[in-house]
């Protein structure tokens, strides 16, 4: 909050935004980088652009915003690193010497190449080495394979010498003797070796068998762990296979579907003791692989661990000097070209602060000539700015997601801080949920330093930001549920005993005819008999009926005083006139005599019909109330309000547009005849012609606009007063569902005498009370406390077509770049 100068209380500042005002400053160019940081430190001052109509690129530093552009990349890229080495940026760099952003420029560009490089040669290292891994499986397979095929030749020849050496046929010896003897007609067959994802080797295998007609063998071994692809780098299922083959067409086909497959080949010799040697060749070059590609891993490491100590500390300085450059853009330059101007909005108090930080950022750049400020008078509308502090923020926050307040108008936010919460309990009243709304929102409380600096979910993070208003609600909740005497529906003699007992000892209808009254009034709430009896429901109903249609009224009226509050402080003697007044007579002629009635019947103890009441109140005015008088002249009293209230309705249609009409109609003739004093005057006073003497008055507009105003409020006087009653609606649905929990799991479970049965009951009622009660329930009435407020409240006086008054700050530069 701002300092409060003088009074003996302090200023409301939430009720009516901060009074702004329009400054130019003229910077020395010298200067100008040094004020606007110093500017953006303070973070009291909102710039318009002055150069709107330029492209980003048109501008006077859009080479400083490209370069800083590229370190926030380089610093992106060592985020990304950093993130997948597992190291996070250091909060508190180790050095606080300053950094000038020239040297940090080389600086990160020495790092990004060293990186860059490191990773270059770690994925060079790390493929080759993933290329051998796979040449060893292969090797491995391929040479078992090749293995046992050499041992089930050299058995079957032995069984075809042992066969046929010592017989002379005439037949098969005819075959073999020409093969020994012409060698060179043997077929030669070649072969293909290497790796195919297991999910398409049966895809592979029926393709390789279709180009080649058949023509082919494949052999396929499963490798039992999952490989790291060479190219990808993932781990992949992968099968060991061996395609033979016989002649160069159907070589040239089997290469040009493995490179389709993304099948990855191998060399194989066909000879044992060159496979015995390649295999020794391949460990050893895997060993050497590893412990590179280890050195290569912690050099990388101690470079990345380098950069996280001042990762933040950097990422801050380009950030602040993105963000000042941009704030550069947006002043015009001066016709000497030496000095930049600027515009902008800043609260009434922070002048004093604006000045003296313009001179010191004049002092510390050794600027000859300062910085200006003076204020420029305008007639345009100032952005909106409340001053509010943690604990106020979220409930200010609840009033700008309807609409921004307009300036100065008068905020509904001041008062939602108790209202909101307030409203909420009537429909959530129980002590005991209360309690743990209350746990819950202490512990964000208590941990609020270190969750505020922590990256939470995007439900706990909104739950955190709103702590402060379910601190609230879970207080006023404890009240409205002491009021109702409930603590997960169980009522409790905290103030005293009951002031009812049953008619006899057994209390066995207590439920049917009733208690009798043997002591005092029960001093604070309801009375606990009630609950069980035979007239709780009706009891209740009615009492919780009654109480949120006077809130409601009190509410309404509020809102209707609130808008007195604005045309008084705009000096607007119109609305005063004919639209508080009428509106306040009317509401109050009709809900604020109900609300009369129903405090008059609770005093009196009276029996009337209040139902009765209002209907022949319109239907038949004149007829005696009979039975249901509440007080003498009530007759008379309602023919009056009734009266009032027709009247209000015209009175609040009729008069408003004619007296616009008229004042547009004396300002016109004012203006047009308006005499010339002197320069200065005579031109404010045509630039003001041009642009207000010649808008139209279109009567017919502004008169439908009036009745459209006018049918609304009638209307809504109806529907707003009956929203209302969704406090008793809800309040009586919370408590039916609590007592629905507690007897029909709770007690039942209880009923069994056994234990198992008793933890699930206690089990059950647990998740049902958090689940529905504390959760849904929760976020139930908090929906209808809001509609309360932006539909019921607010629109009776709140405008909200204000904007935000967003300053230029580095505090509030977030971690997204742009």
């Amino acid at each position: 909050m701002g300092s409060v100068e003088g009074g003996c209380c302090p200023p409301m500042d939430l009720f009516r935004s901060e009074p702004m005002q329009l400054v130019q400053i003229i910077i020395p160019i010298e200067s100008a980088h040094l004020t606007v940081s110093y500017l953006g430190e303070l973070g009291l001052l909102q710039f318009k652009d002055l150069n709107a109509e330029k492209s980003p690129f048109q501008r006077t530093y859009a080479a400083q915003i490209k370069r800083c552009g590229e370190m926030a990349r380089k610093l992106r890229f060592f985020r990304e690193q950093m993130t997948k080495a597992g190291f996070t940026p250091s909060a508190t760099p180790l050095t606080q010497a300053k950094i000038d952003l020239d040297g940090l420029e080389i600086k990160l560009g020495e790092l990004e190449a060293e990186l860059i490089e490191i990773n270059g040669n770690s994925d060079k290292l790390q493929r080759a080495y993933n290329e051998l891994v796979e040449y060893k499986l292969v090797l491995h397979k391929a040479g078992e394979f090749f293995h046992l095929a050499h041992n089930d030749a050299t058995a079957q020849q032995r069984e075809i010498e042992a066969s046929h050496g010592d017989e002379s046929s005439i037949t098969s010896p005819l075959l073999d003797q020409e093969m020994s003897i012409d060698p060179s007609k043997q077929v030669k067959l070649g072969f293909v070796s290497g790796l195919v994802p297991r999910e398409k080797s049966m895809a592979f295998e029926r393709i390789l068998f279709r180009a080649t007609r058949g023509n082919v063998f494949l052999k396929q071994a499963v490798v039992s762990e999952p490989v790291t692809d060479p190219v990808s780098g993932e781990k992949v299922d992968k099968n060991v296979f061996v395609v033979f083959y016989s002649g160069e067409r159907a070589k040239n086909k089997i290469l040009k579907i493995c490179d389709a497959f993304g099948a990855n080949r191998y060399p194989f010799a066909d000879d044992l003791g060159t496979q015995a040697q390649t295999v020794t060749e391949v460990s050893g070059r895997l060993s050497e692989l590893k412990t590179t590609i280890d050195v290569g891993l912690v050099q990388r490491d101690n470079l990345l661990k380098t950069i996280s100590n001042q990762f933040e500390q950097w990422n801050l300085l380009v950030r602040k000097e993105k963000s000042t450059y941009h704030t550069l853009n947006m002043f015009s330059v001066d016709v000497t070209k030496k000095c930049l101007v600027a515009e902008g909005w800043c609260p009434l108090f922070a002048t004093t602060q604006l000045q003296d930080v313009l001179q010191r950022a004049s002092f510390d750049s050794n600027s000859q000539v300062g910085a200006i400020l003076q204020v420029l008078h305008t007639k345009e509308s100032p952005p909106t700015y409340f001053r509010t502090n943690k604990f106020t923020t979220a409930f200010q926050e609840i009033v700008d997601a309807y609409g921004v307040a307009k300036y100065q108008e008068a905020n509904p936010g001041l008062y939602t801080v108790v209202t909101f919460p307030f409203l909420f309990a009537v429909m959530f009243g129980d002590w005991g949920h209360g309690i743990c709304l209350l746990l819950a929102t202490l512990f964000f409380i208590v941990k609020e330093k270190k969750l505020s600096s922590q990256k939470l979910g995007d439900i706990t993070e909104m739950t955190f930001g709103g702590r402060y208003v379910i601190l609230m609600m879970s207080l006023f909740s404890i009240y409205t549920g002491l009021i109702y005497n409930e603590f997960f529906s169980v009522p409790f003699e905290l103030f005293g005993p009951s002031a009812y007992a049953c008619r006899d000892l057994s209390c066995k209808d207590s439920t049917t005819i009733g208690l009798i009254k043997v002591r005092r009034t029960y001093p604070f709430g309801v009375d606990p008999e009630w609950h069980g009896s035979r007239s709780e429901l009706p009891f209740l109903n009615s009492l919780k009926m009654k109480m949120s249609i006077l809130l409601g009224v009190a509410q309404m009226n509020l809102g209707i005083v609130l808008s007195f509050c604005n045309a008084k402080f705009f000096s607007n003697s119109v609305n005063v006139w004919f639209q508080f007044i009428p509106q306040l007579i009317f509401l109050n002629s009709l809900f604020g005599y109900l609300s009369v009635l129903i405090i008059v019947k609770w005093v009196t103890g009276s029996k009337a019909d209040l139902y009765h009441v209002m209907i022949y109140m319109f239907l038949s005015p004149t007829d005696d109330l009979g039975e249901n008088q509440l007080f003498d002249g009530q007759k008379t009293l309602q023919i009056v309000l009734l009266l009032l209230a027709l009247v209000a309705v015209p009175w609040m249609l009729l008069p408003k547009p004619f007296i616009l009409k008229k004042q547009h109609q004396e300002r016109h003739q004012g203006q047009s005849y308006q005499p010339l004093h002197r320069n200065e005057d005579s031109l404010e006073v045509e630039v003001h012609h041009d642009s207000h003497g010649h808008e139209e008055f279109e009567f017919s507009e502004v008169f439908v606009h009036q009745l459209i105003h006018t049918i609304e409020f009638v209307l809504g006087a109806v529907s707003n007063t009956a929203s209302y009653l969704r406090l008793w609606a809800l309040s009586l649905a919370h408590s039916e569902l609590s007592s629905v929990f507690y007897e029909k799991v709770l007690l039942l479970a209880w009923g069994y005498n056994n234990v198992i049965i008793l933890i699930i009951g206690i089990i059950v009622f647990v998740c049902a009370t958090v689940g529905v009660l504390l959760v849904m329930e929760t976020l139930s009435a908090f929906l209808h406390a809001l509609r309360l407020h932006w539909v019921e409240f607010q629109n009776k006086f709140y405008e909200g077509d204000g904007y935000k008054f967003y300053p230029f700050s580095f505090a509030l530069l977030g971690d997204e770049e742009e």
